[in-house]
């Protein structure tokens, strides 16, 4: 049965385009933006046509040649909230887009993107959309239009849904919520140009366009395994999942060189106390919305395996340290260890 209509609208709100503006423009210069430098040194653009062609498999990191650790933001992820009853917010991306400026860079709406990439958003349907469900019907996608082009309308949260019904007092619609990526995949299999986020809630909007949505659905774990159990509350079960995670699903790291000529190193973190750890990325974009000129190397589980067994000095990894984000120490990695190439 299908969830999803693509030859219908529900709406086309004009009034979108304008206030979407200023994160459009932002979200077109990360799609136009060009790599940089040789090709033979690993430097990322912000470029949505380039982040997900990685680098080599990287060398095992050796000191002095990993670069600086990131700066690390919230570990865990905001407490579950429903701002509308029986809806639950799908908070990390309700913060992601909360944070925005008023005029948000490319490197804003890749930390939206990259956030995006959990859980579930809400949409809005013309009518009921479980009595439209029982009789077989497709659902509608609401549609904005900004400078001409089509895009579909999404929601972070019930809040985000309460906004757009006083933005066009249409009370007779209702919410129900999907997985991430079947609207990704639904949005990209149509003629949609991209995806508006919480297009009543300025500042706290987004414009994906296309290309990006193109690459954020290539290189991704179908069941989001890592995003989905580090954006959830944490339990004592959370680090034995998320190192389960790291032998099974697809993984990177952030290589670089620290000087020109210089030898390709390895991102990796060190605590207060001088611990180090290795930095492990679920998706290539979780490189890139670091803004620092890293690029994303894929690694094999059994050549993380390798990399720790060849560096005593490393404590453990810290996975997806632009966060939320959980370290993991070899004693949690014994999974892990045990591979071999």
């Amino acid at each position: 049965m299908a969830i999803f209509s693509r030859g219908k609208r529900t709406r086309d709100d004009d009034t979108t385009a304008e206030a979407a503006q200023p994160a459009a423009e932002a979200t077109e210069a990360a799609a136009a933006a060009e790599s940089a430098g040789d090709e033979s040194v690993p430097h990322v653009g912000i470029s949505v046509s380039t982040f997900g062609q990685a680098a080599s498999a990287p060398q095992v990191a050796t000191p002095g040649t990993s670069t600086q650790p990131r700066s690390q933001t919230n570990e865990t992820a905001p407490a579950q909230t429903e701002t509308i009853p029986g809806l639950r917010d799908n908070v990390v991306l309700r913060a992601a887009l909360a944070a925005l400026p008023e005029k948000p860079d490319s490197i804003d709406l890749l930390n939206v993107a990259r956030q995006l990439m959990q859980g579930h958003v809400f949409l809005r349907v013309k009518g009921d959309a479980r009595a439209l469900i029982s009789e077989g019907k497709d659902l509608p996608l609401a549609v904005a239009t900004l400078r001409g082009k089509r895009f579909a309308l999404a929601y972070s949260s019930g809040a985000a849904l309460q906004a757009s019904v006083r933005q066009d007092g249409d009370a007779q619609t209702s919410a129900m919520g999907q997985p991430v990526l079947a609207v990704i995949r639904h949005v990209l299999a149509g003629t949609y140009d991209g995806l508006i986020l919480d297009h009543a809630s300025a500042p706290a909007r987004a414009v994906l366009p296309r290309p990006l949505l193109e690459k954020m659905v290539e290189a991704y774990d179908e069941q989001l395994t890592i995003k989905q159990a580090l954006a959830a509350e944490r339990t004592p079960q959370t680090a034995a999942q998320v190192a389960d995670a790291l032998t099974k699903v697809k993984l990177w790291v952030a290589v670089n060189r620290a000087a020109e000529g210089g030898p390709v190193g390895v991102a990796e973190s060190r605590t207060k106390s001088g611990e180090r750890f290795l930095e492990v990325y679920s998706h290539p974009l979780e490189v890139v919305a670091g803004g620092r000129s890293d690029q994303a190397a894929p690694i094999t589980a059994a050549q993380l395996a390798k990399a720790l067994h060849g560096d005593d000095g490393l404590t453990g990894v810290i996975v997806d340290p632009r966060g939320p984000w959980i370290r993991l120490r070899r004693d949690d990695l014994t999974q892990l260890l045990a591979l071999t190439d």
